[in-house]
């Protein structure tokens, strides 16, 4: 979606999202603050109204997620409801024996302390005293829910009047939606004594058994400094950068070297991966050239699609390849070259490198590989498993197709062959662990091999013999693809493979890959330096010290922040008057915090139709610290 595009939200939308924001600024000072912590999650939930069961934060907080960010936490009050006082009747219901609408302090004990969340008696005892409303050793547990849903409700406003009582929140925004808070009728006061009630009594309630209901509400009425308007700026600084780029304009592009047949050559696969956080991860290389000599580089994205009349759905996205010189160390790496210019899929960088070692490090803006909404797909997952006429499991036509795939993803020098080295990178992808030439040993009498390497029906076979020794439970084999990125109708939706070509004139290159850890600040700092070595700065007005970098090339537009001041500044950046763009954010509004004596890159910038006009207007204001 182009940013133009982008509805303004409704009436309906906008109150959802500064719930959102009033429960996260319950938790957290800051917006541009990650969740760090399943526990954290739980906090803003309950600030949100939410009573998550240890089910439901276990799907959010999976053991491969290590932060969500605001943006998450809105995705996932969209999918979980609030509490209502009807659902915690139905808890309170399980536990009333008798079915006369009271629980007895025996009969509240016994069942919170030896089913579900077990609490300790000290808890319970605290939770009667305060329930027990009418002091006749029974708790009205329908009174007791009203009570306790009237105070999420006013520990909700108690944080919506913070954010309106507030000036400095109320001058900025993060993320990509405005703020205008509504009217309160509940007093802060009020609030901040039912929240204290609330916090006592139902902070300590657990998930009766069978419900998907933790009565665990935590009312926290800490000031926050999370920020959330961006309609008064009068004290802000701003810089204006608008730049137009037309498909119908031919680039200068670099031609392929005549003879280029004729060259040496070397090449190697890999795959971009999209991360649980966001992140992106890849495979890095170390190049060594014998000789001074010419060289053409190319990355560009590599088809595996098994119908000709269907292209891969990743072969629209961006791709580049940086070359960095090494150094003793690798923060004395420098960069020699990256792929700035593009002829139809592939990226091209062409020059002379000396004799010597160098890196060579894949990239991708992130602005058409991204994570997708996780809606409920309407048709079942793909069978992985079938039998054979004996009743034996074995893997559907499907899976095979897939895992084909994927051994060409693997097999990174493209030699039809997995060497141990090759197969580890597949192995720390998908399990964590590295085969040992042991283990190895024993898959060579057990599976296809030749040359002492792997063949494709080896690794069919090695897949198989998991999945019989599961006796043809899918679970394991579904953990695999996921970390490959594959989804549940085997679409390959959360990663990117591509092909790197080296060609040199007068020497032989030779490639070796290196782990998928190698380098992820190397990246960065060859990202920073293309893009300083390309443009120069300009500063914000009003500040000598605070400059963007705003880099333009044939087929990608990028910033960096340099805050060369001795304190964090945080710049607020508006993309919304860009047409025909996509960001890398994913945002059309959102915030950066740069720290102190540092450079950051801001954004990406892509145009979502390539034969059609983009232009980029972007607008970053200084937004004053809290």
């Amino acid at each position: 979606m182009s940013f133009q595009e982008s509805p303004r939200p409704s009436d309906e939308e906008e109150a959802f999202y500064v719930q959102c924001r009033a429960a996260y600024l319950a938790v957290f000072k800051s917006s541009l603050t990650n969740i760090a912590s399943k526990q954290q999650l739980c906090r803003a939930l309950q600030q949100a109204g939410r009573n998550p069961a240890h089910a439901t934060l276990n799907k959010y907080w999976t053991p491969r997620t290590s932060k969500l960010n605001f943006d998450d936490f809105c995705e996932i009050l969209k999918k979980e409801k609030k509490t209502e006082d009807t659902e915690l009747m139905r808890a309170f219901n399980k536990m009333d024996l008798n079915s006369d609408g009271y629980i007895s302090h025996s009969e509240l004990e016994k069942a919170l302390t030896t089913r579900g969340e077990k609490m300790t008696t000290e808890e319970v005892n605290a939770i009667f005293s305060l329930a027990d409303i009418n002091k006749d050793g029974k708790l009205d547990y329908a009174e007791f829910c009203r009570l306790f849903v009237s105070t999420v409700e006013q520990c909700q406003m108690a944080a919506l009047e913070r954010l309106e009582a507030n000036a400095k929140l109320k001058r900025q925004n993060f993320g990509s939606r405005s703020y205008s808070p509504p009217k309160s009728s509940v007093s802060s006061a009020s609030s901040a004594a039912a929240a204290s009630a609330a916090a006592q009594a139902a902070a300590t309630l657990p998930q009766p058994p069978e419900t998907d209901v933790t009565l665990k509400q935590v009312s926290d009425s800490r000031s926050s400094s999370r920020t959330s308007s961006a309609r008064s700026r009068r004290s802000s600084l701003s810089n204006s950068i608008t730049m137009t780029s037309s498909s119908s304009t031919k680039a200068s592009k670099i031609p392929e070297p005549s003879g280029l047949q004729e060259w040496h050559h070397s090449s190697m696969k890999g795959c971009f991966f999209l991360e649980d956080d966001g992140s992106i991860s890849s495979l890095q290389y170390q190049l060594h050239v014998p000789q001074t000599t010419n060289v053409y580089l190319t990355i560009q994205p590599l088809s595996l699609s098994h119908a000709p009349d269907k292209p891969s759905s990743w072969m629209t996205v961006d791709t580049a390849l940086f070359a960095m010189a090494a150094g003793e160390t690798k923060e004395d790496s420098s960069l020699v070259g990256f792929t700035d210019s593009k002829d139809k899929e592939k990226y091209v960088w062409k020059g002379e490198l000396h004799a010597g070692t160098y890196y060579l490090l894949p990239f991708t803006s992130g602005c058409k590989l991204k994570k997708r909404s996780k809606k409920i797909l309407s048709n079942k997952p793909i069978e992985l498993i079938c039998r054979t006429d004996t009743g034996e499991p074995d893997l559907t036509r499907e899976l095979r197709e897939v895992l084909s795939d994927i051994f060409e993803v693997i097999d990174l020098d493209g030699n039809g062959l997995l060497s141990l080295e090759e197969y580890n990178f597949f192995e720390l992808r998908t399990s964590g662990e590295k085969c040992d030439k042991d283990a190895w040993a024993v898959c060579k009498e057990n599976f296809d091999m030749r040359k002492n390497q792997l063949t494709r029906q080896g690794f069919m076979e090695l897949n198989l013999m998991e999945a019989t020794e599961k006796n043809g439970d899918p679970a394991d084999l579904w953990v695999t693809l996921e970390a490959m990125g594959f989804n549940r109708m085997l679409e390959l939706v959360d990663a990117c493979p591509f092909q790197i070509h080296v060609h040199c004139e007068g020497t032989q290159p030779s490639i070796q890959p290196l782990s998928m850890d190698s380098g992820p600040k190397l990246q960065n700092h060859a990202l920073q330096k293309s893009i300083t070595a390309r443009t120069g700065a300009k500063a914000l007005r009003g500040q000598d010290n605070v400059f963007i970098y705003t880099y333009r090339g044939e087929h990608r537009i990028s910033s960096l922040i340099a805050n060369k001041t001795n304190q964090k500044v945080t710049v607020h950046v508006n993309n919304e008057q860009s047409r025909n763009c996509c960001s890398s954010r994913g945002m059309s509004v959102f915030a950066v915090e740069v720290p102190a004596r540092t450079k950051m890159v801001c954004q990406h910038i892509l145009p979502i139709n390539e034969r059609q006009d983009w232009t980029y207007n972007c607008v970053e204001t200084i937004l004053p610290c809290t």
